[in-house]
């Protein structure tokens, strides 16, 4: 058997942990220069306001119904997933974190004997007294019935946020009732092609002869098929493949128009990316740097740019990353144009232990670089992002995001640690 454990509204949640007077109030969650909803509450759910709503499009709604707005706190909403999936681990050695709020656990040694929905009541209630963020959780005998379980438990209040299929009559009884465009793995596309066929539900799906699903589907579909039968084809995923290409990039909280700003924005993004490269333990060969204005401005002059340099060695070192940037920065910046957005990709990823040297390079180079690296990072992890940075990342930060409501970083930041005051 495998759990789906998915935080509810996990953005909002995270907020809700810290305030607890908005526990019965509508709260919403801004995306990147607080552009567009990314997260709701239940309450704000029932008001009308939809996924990806532009902000100024809902200000009446705002003020009328007294919504509480927050702008994107990544480091917070990092920290409180690092924590809840630590909890998780307590009560099953198999997880696989899918999401920064979804995890599926392996239920292996529970199964025989314990009896799993009440198992899954204790981890619901030790995970909200652990972390202070619910969490709705599915049980079934494959991955995706147990992702289908997890949307039927956030639906049915006398489940008390966990529904278990671990009867053959109440798999077929989900199927039933389950709507064949929310089957993970059936995108719009698929759904409307199965719909046309007179494919509206799970259960629908599952009477289809599978030389078809292979046909039409292919063979990820008749996986998808044999998983909603009961048969498990999906493992477990202990640890995430290396990531091909890693892109840092961030829209401007104004437009910028002087190189010096583009080069800040440029440099700390192409050290994030040497950050995350060395998070997993590989070097890039290639870097690639973009420019574009706003395109929503269609009165104003656009430009657009994309120039991939590739490096004489791979490397992660911050030097090395920033350094490629900045050269193909300046093969494409062109003055005179309002900047809106910039960003670093590095590709052509391999392992560290797989590098290969050239004449140009010598061994005692890349090991020193290697090694100024891991302090830098020793540093920031103990001390905060940008303790130590690069002179070329600058300190004014004119192109960081707009952030107008953005809460303190309770947990990963000691200037931002909660007062508790008595009397």
């Amino acid at each position: 058997m495998f759990a789906l454990v998915d935080c509810n509204n996990f953005y909002a949640s995270c907020e809700r942990v810290f305030q607890p007077s908005l526990q019965t109030k509508p709260v919403v969650v801004l995306s990147n220069n607080d552009g567009c909803v990314i997260a709701r509450s239940q309450e704000a759910k029932a008001l009308g306001i939809r996924m990806g709503a532009p902000a100024f499009e809902i200000q009446a709604l705002i003020r009328r119904h007294g919504v509480q707005v927050f702008s994107s706190n990544y480091s917070l909403y990092g920290d409180m997933s690092n924590r809840v999936m630590k909890t998780l681990q307590e009560y099953s050695p198999w997880v696989e974190v899918y999401s920064i709020d979804e995890a599926f656990l392996g239920l292996h040694a529970l199964e025989t004997y314990y009896d799993l929905p009440e198992v899954a009541l204790q981890l619901r209630s030790h995970v909200r007294r652990q972390t202070g963020i619910p969490v709705s959780i599915g049980i079934a005998p494959t991955k995706t019935l147990a992702k289908m379980a997890n949307k039927i438990a956030k639906k049915r209040v006398e489940g008390n946020g966990v529904f278990s299929m671990h009867t053959e009559a109440l798999r077929e009884a989900s199927l039933r009732d389950f709507p064949i465009e929310d089957v993970w793995g059936i995108g719009r596309q698929y759904a409307q092609l199965l719909q046309k066929r007179g494919i509206h539900t799970a259960w629908d799906l599952t009477q289809v002869p599978e030389e078809w699903i292979r046909k039409q589907l292919s063979v990820v579909g008749l996986r998808l098929v044999k998983e909603l039968k009961g048969i498990p084809c999906i493992d477990m995923i202990a640890e995430r493949e290396q990531k091909k290409a890693i892109c840092t990039s961030r829209s401007f909280g104004t437009m910028l128009m002087e190189y010096s700003d583009i080069e800040e924005a440029v440099s700390t993004h192409a050290f994030r990316c040497s950050e995350k490269l060395r998070s997993q333990k590989s070097c890039a060969a290639v870097v690639t740097v973009f420019v574009h204005t706003n395109r929503f401005r269609p009165d104003l002059p656009q430009y657009a740019h994309t120039i991939a340099v590739p490096m004489p060695m791979p490397s992660a070192a911050g030097a090395d990353i920033i350094h490629y940037a900045l050269v193909g920065l300046k093969k494409i910046f062109r003055s005179g144009f309002q900047y809106k957005k910039v960003g670093v990709i590095v590709s052509d990823i391999v392992p560290e232990t797989q590098v290969q040297g050239n004449v140009f390079e010598s061994a005692e180079v890349y090991s020193r670089q290697r090694d100024i690296a891991q302090v830098l990072d020793g540093i920031n992890r103990k001390y905060g992002q940008r303790t130590v940075a690069y002179a070329v990342q600058g300190t004014r930060q004119r192109w960081k995001l707009r952030q107008e409501q953005l809460t303190p970083c309770y947990t990963t930041r000691w200037e931002d640690l909660l007062e508790v005051r008595i009397g």
